[in-house]
């Protein structure tokens, strides 16, 4: 097994690279002149830099680097192909939302080429052999027929889940923090178990990490007043590589672990839970869309962030809102991994209450005391965008 201080290392050349090289794709996307301009549907109120993505690409490639030079991480890299077949897969995932940030493309050119990324993802090995359906505990083995597709499948709504909560500043790169490094405490943890569910050789928890660390990297330049976005170039990359490391814990073993409730979900099942917030916000988008006879890719003001942002909860306020509701999730899931008790209703209970609670009634209080500006703590302005617009 990989020792701490090789996890920490990586974590950190992920952090480091991606904080360092944003602000050099920052000055390229103005070069370039690819920016996110103003429309009715955006919160920002001037053109933002895309190319976020690709500074987490970057950091990523990087962090991979380093683990495979690292003697640590021997073992993950000995057949070197299913490493290869995640970096091939973000390399893909990233240039296919990257063509799309610089110049419209088609909705179906850029399913095609995200069915590519997950195709080369399936063909070197990152790919499900193994779905259980939850509440029945059956375990369902997928042959050669169902497996490539269900893999696919699995990389796409991974996907299009974190793009579609990329709506406000910092919200889809701290939400996939949280979920990426709470799956690595959770993967970590099942592969140094007294029975392994996960082999030391599995990738997973190496991945999990080097997300999570380019997400904290690409953070402070992305939190409101955002100086830069990830674009989707950023956000298919991040949603591939969630999709991977899910898919090398519970896709790949018939194996329970033992007097946990929640493996009765299986392993597979687990990133809902994790990343709730934006799969059940992708689960209402397609449906609002459906009811309004609009495309499943055409883009509204209705998901949960705008949401927020309607109940009177400031920019800032809604993105910790999200992040806070993400965190209580993957703890729920984490604290009997850790604890050995089955049930994590109770701890999380009054937090849980709490946060409701501030959620959907503190927006009241402060208009009940005569604030009549709910934005207050969204008028920093950054002295970079304003002379960015004029530039522009």
């Amino acid at each position: 097994m990989p020792t701490t201080s090789a996890y920490v290392a990586v974590f950190a050349v992920a952090l480091l690279v991606t904080l360092v090289t944003t602000p050099a794709w920052r000055w390229v996307a103005i070069r370039l002149g690819v920016v996110a301009p103003v429309t009715d549907r955006a919160v920002h109120d001037r053109p933002i830099p895309y190319l976020g993505g690709m500074a987490m690409l970057s950091g990523f490639l990087a962090a991979m680097a380093v683990a495979w030079g690292f003697g640590g991480f021997t073992t993950m890299f000995e057949a070197a192909t299913l490493p290869v077949g995640v970096a091939v897969g973000a390399v893909i995932m990233c240039g296919v939302g990257t063509l799309d940030d610089v110049r419209d493309v088609s909705a179906p050119a850029k399913t095609a080429g995200m069915v590519l990324a997950a195709s080369a993802m399936y063909v070197l090995g990152v790919s499900l052999l193994y779905f259980r359906v939850p509440l029945f505990d059956t375990l369902v083995v997928l042959g050669p027929d169902l497996a490539p597709l269900i893999s696919v499948l699995w990389v796409l709504g991974m996907a299009n889940a974190v793009n579609l909560i990329d709506g406000l500043d910092g919200l889809a790169a701290g939400i996939v923090a949280i979920a990426a490094g709470s799956f690595f405490l959770y993967a970590h943890e099942l592969a140094t178990v007294g029975v392994e569910v996960i082999a030391p050789d599995n990738p997973s928890p190496l991945i999990a990490l080097a997300a999570a660390g380019v997400c904290l990297g690409f953070l402070p330049w992305n939190f409101h007043p955002a100086r830069i976005f990830m674009g989707d170039g950023g956000a298919l990359m991040l949603g591939g590589l969630m999709a991977a490391s899910t898919m090398l814990v519970g896709g790949q073993t018939s194996q329970t672990f033992s007097g946990q409730v929640y493996f009765f979900f299986a392993p597979l099942l687990i990133p809902f839970f994790v990343m709730g917030v934006p799969i059940l916000d992708t689960l209402f988008a397609i449906i609002r869309r459906a009811r309004a006879r609009s495309g499943v890719a055409e883009a509204d003001k209705a998901h949960l962030h705008h949401r927020l942002m309607g109940l009177g909860h400031g920019h800032r306020r809604a993105v910790v809102i999200l992040w806070l509701w993400t965190g209580l999730l993957a703890v729920f899931v984490l604290y009997p991994v850790y604890t050995g008790e089955g049930d994590g209703l109770v701890p999380m209970a009054v937090p849980l209450l709490g946060l409701v609670l501030y959620t959907f009634f503190h927006p009241g209080i402060r208009r009940s005391n005569g604030d009549s500006s709910t934005t207050g703590d969204d008028e920093v302005v950054d002295g970079d965008d304003d002379v960015f617009v004029k530039d522009a």
